[in-house]
């Protein structure tokens, strides 16, 4: 089906790598066609199968690993039953499309039902079921469907048979009238994951023998928040608490790094220890009606009083998937991500409006920036009040300025986290190939540095400078793509994120005001070679790099068999006939200041009669025909016809034409300068990947504050220009919370790339000192110095990297690693590496009436 489905992509047109460019300049780029693609034979399901094929095709079982590709691979019956009628094979895979989370609803198709197994007590029989997890259970409550029972792939399931006795009247009857319960099994574990951590096995013990006790296990359906612990009693931390570790139910171990760091929180620990039943929101439609709070309270409380034991995280990811429906699966995701949708969620939870006010945003109108700040501020907590917000929540100052009419907009929004980008994701060097459209100089590839999330104006203005451009020229940007130019950049607000690092750039410089002129792209075609003396055999061929220049009032074939021999004049080979020196003019390159006999010499070597006036221009001098083989084009080279000495031109915005090179092209000119155009950027293919030098979080942290223009697709609405403009915007930082949460911009995705940079950033552990960032004054003198106190770690790829933790225990001074299940110590001195994603830092608090900062026990340099 994997192989199938990306031919019928393809034949169809929906497989957007495999054509070049956007549907949006399709019109501009239509010189490029993609190849043909034949019609794709019967569907083939075999591939993404495991166990055979059935006549029905409803118990076939999919490969695991393929999960992310089949998520849209399999559609539901309709569209299948269209497919099979036009294709016909199979078999046939039905699937369903469900609704997931209760409130932030996605739909999906269900690519893997849920697996369980069931276990009958009295002899071990065991059988394997498939079921959708939006049917119904029969465990304790009827009403509750699979997925809101939080049963995970794969679990197994008591059968239970009661003879004599009484079970709750949910339970339903067995043919003899013998009382049924399903009581739920921890998984069976298999040693390892794709991550490399313990997960959920394709395996199943065979004996439930006698340790099995399953009354016991009844008790635990949901133990995560019915397992004893009352949330308005306060809880008292172990002797040896904060050592637990998470097991991982099948790729959770983003969850389990994200948990670690929120439950090591100081305030966070002590907040949830505490009695927080008061604070729940039942009513908050933004909310989980307080279920997401209890079940990570509860969670947290167990990580805290079980000693070293281990903690299965089943509720708390079942509530997590209802709140934010993109984690209720088995998917590897970001644990960033997840801490920001954990962090809304528990807000909201725990709000303690319970109306929230309305108020209208007010401009800052050349108020001072306290009393916009503290305005905002108070507005912002009249409808957010919560332990989230007291604890983790800061606020910075953005400023955005009109290119345009100079407009000033100043406002002060909240802030849970920063996302610092790496210096490395701030900038990109692009090469690109610079023309002359007049021919006075030879091509030139210039190499510049722009911000990666620039526009092509940014581009034309580093090559402007670059290449010294006067003020009365200007540049024009093309992509080059099999010898044609297949996208002209003329809007100079287009992303630069669009052109990928193996795409071939130039520019041509041109008159400042040459949107005026009649444009001339010359493509250029060679006769194929052939080993018989059969010349119908033979095709033309496009070659070399496409050359633009500009007309005047052009009229005549004439007037473009000029502007061809101008614009490969610095290509000429050094002729020489007598004395004279024919380079058209050029010495070395460019236009000299010739003496009267050499600017009056003609250049007539090979038929070509122009003769170099004082002034610079050409005359024709000769009567014949034209000096080069020019054919006028469509655009797209598929229809051609000769051009002729005197066939009319109509002056046009473009004009196209093929120039077939013979062999007196092939000596007069050096046709080497117009090949092999470098790539905008060449990745150096290494034999071991060299580590790329340490930057500073100080360093990230001034390109997330540095002053840069808003994306195209970022536009502000100006309101005084009524207009959306592409505004410059400066953010500052105003107001500091006590945890201080840093997330490190590692992974980049574009249309055509993604990528993880390994770039070793250097973070203090103590004292980091943020004083020069804060642009308020702060009337309470609170301290702007930090100390880490948790890591969220990410090692490997994008495809199959783990998550792991560091972890502070305040109290004991000792750092440990939290790898899932496992625990173990750590010395400070190790937990700085290249695979920090996440920091977590917490306000240094001031010594009373001394107003100075209480130094850290054991402090080192950072």
């Amino acid at each position: 089906m994997l192989w199938w489905y990306t031919s019928w992509e393809r034949y169809t047109g929906q497989d957007v790598d495999y054509y070049l460019f956007d549907k949006d300049t399709a019109d501009s780029r239509s010189l490029i066609s993609p190849k043909p693609v034949d019609r794709p034979g019967p569907i083939d399901n075999s591939d993404i199968l495991v166990n055979g094929i059935d006549t029905e095709g409803n118990d076939l079982e999919l490969r695991r690993p393929l999960q992310e590709r089949c998520d849209y691979i399999l559609a539901p019956q309709p569209v299948w039953e269209k497919l099979f009628y036009w294709y016909k094979g199979g078999p046939a895979l039905p699937r369903n499309l469900i609704s997931q989370g209760d409130f932030n609803k996605q739909y999906n198709v269900e690519v893997f039902p849920l697996c369980l197994k069931l276990i009958d007590s009295r002899d071990n029989r065991q059988l394997i079921i498939r079921l959708s997890k939006k049917k119904h259970g029969i465990l304790e409550d009827s009403l509750k469907t699979l997925e809101k029972a939080a049963l995970q792939m794969d679990q197994d399931i008591l059968l239970e048979v009661q003879e004599d006795g009484f079970w709750p009247s949910c339970f339903s009857m067995d043919s003899t009238g013998n009382e049924l319960a399903l009581v739920p099994v921890d998984p069976s574990r298999s040693s390892v994951t794709i991550e490399g951590s313990p997960s959920l096995s394709n395996g199943h013990s065979t004996s439930y023998g006698g340790s099995f006790n399953p009354r016991s296990t009844l008790s635990s359906i949901f133990a995560d928040t019915e397992d004893g612990y009352d949330i308005s009693k306060t809880v008292t931390k172990a002797d040896r608490g904060g050592f637990a570790g998470l097991q991982n139910l099948g790729n959770t171990c983003f969850m389990n790094s994200a948990i670690q760091c929120l439950v090591h929180t100081p305030p966070i620990v002590e907040y949830f220890l505490q009695d927080y039943s008061n604070e729940i929101n039942e009513q908050n439609p933004l909310g989980l009606h307080g279920e997401l709070a209890v079940a990570f309270g509860e969670l947290l409380r167990k990580l805290w009083s079980s000693g070293r034991t281990s903690i299965a995280p089943r509720a708390f990811k079942g509530k997590l998937g209802r709140f934010a429906p993109q984690f209720s699966g088995f998917n590897q995701h970001d644990s960033q991500e997840l801490l920001a949708f954990l962090l809304d969620g528990l807000h909201e939870d725990l709000n303690r409006v319970k109306q929230k006010p309305y108020f209208e945003i007010k401009d800052s109108d050349g108020r001072p920036d306290e009393e916009v700040a503290d305005e905002c501020w108070r507005h912002h907590k009249a409808r957010n009040d919560s332990i989230i917000v007291d604890v983790c929540q800061g606020q910075y100052k953005s400023t955005l300025v009109c290119p345009v009419c100079n407009k000033i907009s100043i406002t002060f929004d909240p802030f849970m986290y920063l996302s610092l980008p790496l210096p490395s994701t701030v900038t990109r060097t692009m090469t690109v190939t610079v023309f002359y459209s007049d021919g006075s100089v030879l091509p030139m590839p210039y190499t510049v540095t722009v911000l990666q999330h620039g526009c092509c104006k940014d581009l034309s203005m580093a090559l402007g400078t670059a290449c010294c451009l006067s003020s009365d020229e200007s540049l024009l940007l093309a992509e080059v793509y099999d010898h044609q130019i297949c996208h002209y950049f003329d809007s100079p607000l287009e992303p630069l994120s669009s052109i990928k690092d193996e795409e071939h750039l130039v520019a041509y410089r041109f008159p400042k005001k040459w949107e005026e002129l009649t444009r001339l792209e010359i493509c250029h075609r060679y006769l194929e070679k052939c080993s018989s003396d059969n010349l119908e055999g033979r095709q033309r061929k496009l070659f070399l790099t496409p050359l633009v220049t500009y007309l005047e009032n052009p009229q005549t074939g004439t007037d473009i068999d000029l502007a061809v021999y101008r614009v490969l004049s610095p290509l000429k080979r050094k002729t020489y006939f007598g004395s004279a020196k024919i380079n058209g003019g050029l010495e070395n390159g460019s236009f000299s200041e010739a003496n009267d006999e050499s600017t009056n010499c003609l250049a007539t070597h090979n038929g070509l009669g122009y003769q170099l006036l004082q002034n610079g221009k050409l005359e024709e001098t000769s009567s014949g025909e034209l000096n080069f083989q020019l054919c006028i084009s469509n655009g797209r080279g598929f229809s051609c016809w000769p051009l002729s000495k005197n066939s009319p031109i109509k002056s046009g915005q473009l004009v196209h034409v093929m120039l077939d090179w013979t062999n007196k092209e092939q000596e007069l000119y050096d046709s080497s300068y117009l090949k092999d155009l470098p790539k905008v950027h060449k990745v150096e293919l290494t034999a071991k990947k060299t580590r790329q030098e340490a930057v500073s979080l100080f360093s990230c942290l001034d390109a997330f504050l540095k002053e840069e223009p808003l994306g195209p697709d970022d536009m502000w609405y100006c309101p005084s220009c009524k207009e959306h403009r592409q505004a410059t915007k400066k953010l500052d930082l105003w107001r500091l919370p006590d945890v201080l949460v840093f997330h490190l911009k590692r992974f980049s995705y574009s249309r055509y790339l993604k990528n993880k940079l390994d770039t070793f950033v250097n973070f203090p552990i103590h004292n980091l000192d943020l004083s020069k960032y804060v642009r308020s004054k702060d009337p309470f003198g609170q301290s702007h110095v930090y100390e880490l106190y948790a890591i969220s770690n990410h090692y490997g790829g994008l495809g199959g990297g783990h998550y792991t933790a560091y972890a502070k225990l305040i109290e004991e001074n000792s750092w440990y690693h939290f790898d899932d299940a496992r625990v173990s110590s750590v010395s400070e001195a190790d937990i700085k590496s290249s695979a920090a994603y996440v920091l977590f830092y917490q306000r240094v608090k001031v010594e009373p009436n001394a107003g100075l900062v209480k130094p850290s026990q054991d402090q080192v340099n950072p």
